[in-house]
């Protein structure tokens, strides 16, 4: 590895220069692999969601279709102003999301935030993992007629870790080749289910009154507290695009990428158990889809979504954390989320009575995670104005030694207010975690050495 050179660079960091598939590192890179389509294709794969379909399918009696694409055209808007926000430090320093928050927790204290990020990324990697299975299944059946869900998870995960181990450059062959194909069978699903229950939908969604309170406010913070992890880990993707993009292209593609995803699989979700009261997509989409052949297909768009949407947002984050706690390399870390996943018992997660507690894990782990991206924010923006020390935050025996109790103190606040307002606990979260965080690394003497 060569010396670091261009903004923010210091003398005595060291830089990737390039890496080769499953090189996956800590340290700064100025290799920038995805160019602004690429990008764009990546953020599509990965947000191509059940749990967004799960979300939808709980709002069913609560709002009707026009509060249900407001909620998520708000929701996406928030994503996409702060993925651009809390991207903009590993955009410009090339830099993960663990050594970003380094500056604000400490060097240990940056655990913290990284493990509350990596529980939900293996809760969600098992759940739709299970749901993936559960689509290769039913293929196998329709066309063999062999049905064995269980060999068929175990596989299928094996499948994801081998993916999975290569790194970036497999994530973006992956997304690149898959979003056509996810474009494509998104906009045939939405039809046939508007085709197939048209009548009963306009009954039970287009003519009902709905609310424009706090449920629907709570919506748009469900769909957004589905994104909420990746909001915080967003340096991890943003170090990989191109130096040139700017700022509000950057914007442009993740609005372009999110919406679209995020709006077609929550009215999907709404939609089909409004009709029939099914909550499992499996179930759902093998009875909205009567023809065999297009069923295959759906069956199959379904399972490599949750390969896309895995790989990126579930597999990445969790990997980087054990790489810097456990001092192991990408590939065995990849391994080891893969192997956590599959004791998550996602079997339990997909059941009809299961939709409303995965909503409450949504709102729960979001009351983590909202206090977590706010003191990140105050920390980069209003502390160190976009400049930030690279030698300092590789170096393990400097001023970021240890744990900052000023970041720490400020997210149990924040997480305190979020879960007194559960409902809208990523937003409850932001105002309190970043005030306290911003007065006490003013104030507080023990916090003064991460100020420099």
């Amino acid at each position: 590895m060569d010396n670091i050179q261009g903004a923010g660079a210091t003398a005595g960091v060291k830089t990737i220069e390039h890496k080769g598939v499953g090189e996956e590192s800590l340290a700064p890179q100025t290799t920038r692999i995805m160019g602004s389509w690429s990008y764009l294709f990546t953020w599509l794969g990965g947000c191509v969601s059940i749990g967004t379909f799960t979300v939808g399918s709980g709002l069913v009696g609560t709002l009707n279709l026009l509060q249900v694409v407001l909620a998520i055209a708000i929701g996406c808007t928030v994503i996409g102003a702060a993925l651009m926000i809390n991207g903009r430090a590993g955009h410009k320093y090339g830099i993960p999301f663990m050594v970003q928050s380094r500056s604000s927790f400490g060097f240990t204290g940056s655990r913290i935030p990284a493990l509350v990020r990596s529980v939900p990324a293996i809760v969600w990697f098992g759940f739709q993992s299970w749901i993936g299975a559960g689509a290769l299944n039913l293929v196998s059946d329709a066309l063999f007629g062999y049905s064995n869900i269980v060999v068929f998870f175990v596989g299928f995960q094996f499948l994801q870790i081998g993916l999975s181990v290569l790194g970036f450059h497999g994530i973006k062959w992956l997304e690149n080749i898959g979003s056509i194909f996810i474009i494509g069978s998104l906009i045939y699903m939405f039809i046939s289910v508007i085709n197939k229950y048209g009548d009963v939908i306009s009954t039970n969604l287009i003519n009902t009154e709905g609310t424009w309170g706090a449920p629907f406010w709570g919506a748009t913070m469900l769909f957004l507290g589905v994104y909420s992890t990746m909001m915080l880990n967003v340096s991890d993707y943003s170090r990989e695009l191109k130096e040139d993009v700017g700022l509000f292209r950057q914007v442009a593609i993740y609005a372009n990428s999110i919406l679209p995803a995020t709006l077609f699989m929550g009215l999907i979700g709404v939609m089909v158990t409004s009709a029939t009261g099914e909550v499992d997509p499996i179930k759902v989409f093998s009875s909205a889809v009567d023809n065999k052949p297009l069923l295959i297909i759906t069956m199959l768009f379904i399972a490599f979504a949750q390969v896309t949407t895995n790989i990126l947002n579930n597999v990445v984050p969790p990997a980087y954390a054990l790489m810097d706690i456990f001092k192991i390399k990408y590939k065995t870390a990849a391994v080891i989320v893969g192997l956590l996943a599959f004791g998550t018992f996602p079997w339990e997660l997909v059941k009809d009575e299961s939709a409303a507690g995965l909503n409450l894990f949504i709102q729960t782990y979001s009351a983590f995670l909202g206090p977590i991206f706010a003191i990140l924010v105050v920390d980069y923006y209003f502390l160190r104005k976009q400049k930030l020390d690279l030698d300092k935050l590789y170096d393990e025996n400097g001023p970021y030694k240890g744990v900052n109790m000023a970041a720490v103190i400020a997210m149990v606040v924040g997480i305190v207010v979020a879960l007194l307002f559960s409902s809208i606990s990523w937003y409850a979260s932001l105002i309190p975690a970043g005030a306290i965080y911003w007065i006490l690394m003013l104030k507080m003497p023990a916090a003064q050495r991460f100020m420099s």
